[in-house]
């Protein structure tokens, strides 16, 4: 008996299919302190004054506070490995916070856009002094942790983190919308640019959700990554020695940086179907940085695959006459 038999360890792939962020882990720890603490400052504050600036840029605090948490969540879980039921591991729950983060994020873009309709109609007084005062302490928080997370983007490539990024740049703008809104007011009197402000920093956030919410429902639907040609990977397959037709092709993203892709092939009977495997393995590792693959070898006559089998020997028969 093997030594690998009926041994889950060995049962699943030969990838690990795990993420380890150590860098993008520490990020969000110290971004969810610091928010959480803030969060509860400007709900507060925002209460205080009555400015819909501040009520709007606090309600984004607490969607990060719950976006930073399914982040968190993502993270931990991509770190488990495969299981019986779980043969990709956990990574994909990264890409399932990312479209709940972007989702949040264009849902209360629009609750924000609907209050500040109502405040354009019925302007309200506020608190002009504190409007300012926890502004201006959100715009420094939020500018240390945006620098935080740009930083952890570039050594680390996470959907996740990128998601929370945008949250924070929606913050960024908010705190510096608020502080621009307080000081026009306080010298004019203008009362509708409270609801003006917080309309474009709802829209600023409605784009960053939209972006994400995209991103991810690309990933969640398998669709082929965007960096990647499938035609022009079918074209290089077919050029391996050995292979003489590519389909039943498939490219799609596990989670972010990690790929599979699986393809059948009629292969020539002539040549060693390992050779051919580890050339074709080759390419796609050297070329497109796609290390998990699954290959069919197949014969034409063995594995029609229906009409399409009958064309492509149709095809070659008809290339053996144009020879002859």
């Amino acid at each position: 008996m093997s030594q690998f038999e009926n041994s889950a360890e060995y049962d699943f792939h030969h990838l690990p299919h795990v993420k380890e962020q150590s860098r993008s882990k520490k990020t969000l720890w110290i971004t969810l302190i610091l928010t959480l603490f803030f969060t509860i400052v400007e709900v507060v504050g925002g209460i205080l004054s009555n400015s819909l600036a501040l009520l709007s840029d606090s309600a984004h605090m607490i969607s990060d506070v719950i976006a930073l948490g399914l982040s968190m969540t993502a993270i931990y879980l991509s770190t488990r490995k495969p299981n019986a039921k779980y043969t990709f591991g956990f990574l994909r729950f990264e890409i399932i916070a990312s479209f709940l983060n972007g989702l949040a994020l264009c849902v209360i873009a629009v609750g924000i856009f609907i209050e500040g309709i109502r405040r354009f109609i019925k302007p309200e007084e506020m608190d002009f002094a504190l409007m300012l005062m926890i502004a201006s302490i959100g715009f420094v928080v939020n500018l240390v942790l945006t620098i935080v997370l740009s930083r952890s983007m570039k050594d680390e490539n996470n959907l996740n983190v990128q998601s929370a990024l945008w949250h924070f740049i929606g913050d960024l703008l908010s705190s510096v919308g608020v502080i621009i809104a307080a000081i026009v007011i306080y010298f004019t009197g203008w009362l509708f640019f409270d609801p003006l402000i917080s309309m474009v920093i709802g829209g600023i956030i409605f784009i960053g959700g939209a972006k994400i919410l995209r991103e991810s429902t690309l990933i969640l639907m398998e669709s082929v990554p965007e960096q990647f040609n499938l035609d022009e990977i079918r074209e290089d397959l077919a050029k391996v020695e050995g292979v003489e037709d590519v389909h039943e092709m498939h490219l799609w993203s596990i989670s972010t940086d990690h790929y599979s892709l699986t393809a059948h092939m009629f292969v020539r009977a002539d040549i060693q179907q390992f050779c051919i495997i580890l050339a074709v393995n080759e390419v796609l590792k050297e070329k497109y940085g796609i290390t998990h693959s699954t290959i069919q070898m197949e014969h034409a006559n063995i594995h029609p695959h229906g009409e399409y089998g009958k064309q492509f020997l149709q095809h070659q028969e008809e290339m053996l006459q144009t020879h002859e």
